[in-house]
């Protein structure tokens, strides 16, 4: 929402962190967390950004976790001039867009973005639930990357095939570079990951697919049991009968204590 002439975004959190997740697992990204999700997945461990905070949290020195806390919402001037403190010269190699879903914040994005990437000269990667083909077409010209969940019914709770089917060909048909991510857990039906093959595969078999075992998630309220490894390798099978890239990887960020 603007505050004067001035677009805003109601944000978490702006900090410097390693990468845990997907295609770009290990390197050092800018993190831009923005509030409200519109799913409620069962194995979210970002619960604490589906409501609006009334103060964000911002690193004012990358990776010391020296944090200061402003109102939201917040100015794109006061975004962009956090994140170019962030930006020490050849530290990070990209910007990621997270939350929440950071689609619900269109409007802003279409504004900051194309500033954003002036200023910092970064690629810029958006991590999203791949559920709003719509706001994602408006997004995508000033995008490098996304990473987007295809939502398991059994795993998540949520069933969002035919956005998800139209949020990948939006992707697929630009020149972005796409990677879907899947959260499984011991509960996860086969017949979902076959579902979702034959989704990416229809459009490309060289999209990269991700599986994620789901991390227990503590004040979540719900059961959450990571798969065993034979149910793991077997997916992992089912999945490359029709699909060229699937790669397991954990939330690695939690292993090392990051953000």
């Amino acid at each position: 929402m603007p505050c004067g002439t001035q677009p805003t975004a109601r944000l978490i959190e702006v900090f410097s962190a390693i990468q845990g997740e997907g295609l770009n697992v290990g390197t050092r990204q800018i993190f831009i967390r923005f509030a409200l999700c519109d799913l409620r997945c069962h194995f979210c461990d970002s619960f604490h950004t589906w409501a609006v905070p009334p103060q964000c949290q911002v690193e004012q020195t990358p990776g010391k976790r020296d944090f200061e806390t402003y109102p939201n919402p917040v100015p794109l001037r006061s975004l962009l001039k956090w994140v170019d403190r962030q930006n020490k010269h050849r530290l990070h190699d990209s910007i990621s867009l997270t939350g929440g879903e950071p689609l619900l914040h269109t409007p802003f994005l279409v504004e900051f973005l194309p500033e954003l990437r002036q200023l910092t000269g970064l690629p810029i990667y958006l991590e999203t639930g791949g559920h709003r083909p719509e706001e994602m077409a408006r997004v995508l010209p000033y995008l490098d990357s996304v990473g987007m969940d295809i939502k398991l019914p059994s795993v998540s709770g949520e069933n969002r095939w035919a956005a998800h089917r139209e949020f990948l060909k939006v992707c697929h048909n630009s020149s972005v570079e796409v990677f879907v991510k899947l959260i499984i857990d011991y509960h996860t039906d086969p017949t979902d990951l076959e579902q979702s093959a034959d989704l990416v595969a229809a459009l490309s078999p060289e999209i990269p697919v991700f599986l994620q075992p789901v991390t227990p998630v503590e004040g979540s309220g719900q059961p959450i049991v990571t798969p065993t490894p034979e149910q793991v390798l077997a997916w992992q099978v089912l999945m490359k009968r029709s699909l060229k890239q699937v790669r397991v990887i954990p939330q690695t960020h939690k292993m090392i204590g990051q953000l």
